[in-house]
């Protein structure tokens, strides 16, 4: 059992977890925490390497099923190696992605079905949840357009960007689904107001989970 909290920023392409990632971390260092950020696929070296096959603009042959086990393989090892440390030294850990983006890209998308690449990530990640997650929630076309868009250019533009947009509609679907069968620990988020908007909605869904732990933060 760990002692830290273990916090999840999910959400469709371009929604801004990056950007948000950052700016929480900041307050919640602000207010005496320790904190890790990472991210998945990746967050070590290994992971890494994984996440360059996986999302590789070259390897559009790569099977579904490939694809989920690749995803599962990578958090498995920066589970282990990095997230379940530092939450047994108590840190707040925020990761960009982790088990429900699979079910959602994955399991719905895909078609690989939700509960089949549900079993998959069991074995890899054991007992290891979430505290929280926040789902950023955009319109995959509002999405796509910040990923494209001029200001936005620095942000790599991997396999999965290049998808048809049928296929981000259906993972938004996806992720409207999780958030529906466990809306205590996915709290939705609209992604599509501005980012202060969103960074305050986001810090305060973060201050009532953490205070639900014990642990207070200035508001």
């Amino acid at each position: 059992m760990h002692t830290g909290i273990f916090i999840t920023i999910e959400g469709g392409e371009g929604a801004g977890k990056t950007t948000l990632i950052e700016t929480l971390a900041h307050r919640l260092e602000a207010s005496g925490l320790t904190v890790v950020k990472t991210r998945e696929p990746g967050g070590i070296p290994i992971a890494e390497q994984i996440r360059g096959i996986i999302l590789d603009r070259a390897n559009t042959l790569m099977d579904p099923r490939t694809e989920a086990l690749l995803y599962a393989a990578a958090r498995r090892q920066h589970l282990v190696e990095k997230v379940q440390p530092a939450l047994a030294e108590g840190a707040v850990v925020i990761c960009d992605r982790f088990v429900d983006s699979s079910l959602a890209y994955q399991g719905h998308a895909r078609g690989l079905g939700m509960e089949e690449v549900r079993s998959i990530n069991a074995f890899a990640i054991h007992d290891t949840m979430p505290d929280l997650t926040l789902y950023l929630d955009i319109n995959p076309e509002a999405g796509l357009r910040r990923i494209h868009a001029s200001e936005e250019a620095s942000r790599e533009i991997n396999r999965l960007d290049l998808e048809a947009l049928s296929f981000h509609q259906l993972v938004r679907e996806g992720y409207q689904q999780l958030h529906r069968s466990e809306p205590e620990r996915i709290v939705k988020l609209d992604a599509e107001q501005n980012r202060t908007e969103l960074a305050e909605a986001a810090w305060t869904a973060i201050c009532r989970r953490l205070e639900e732990k014990g642990l207070s933060v200035s508001k």
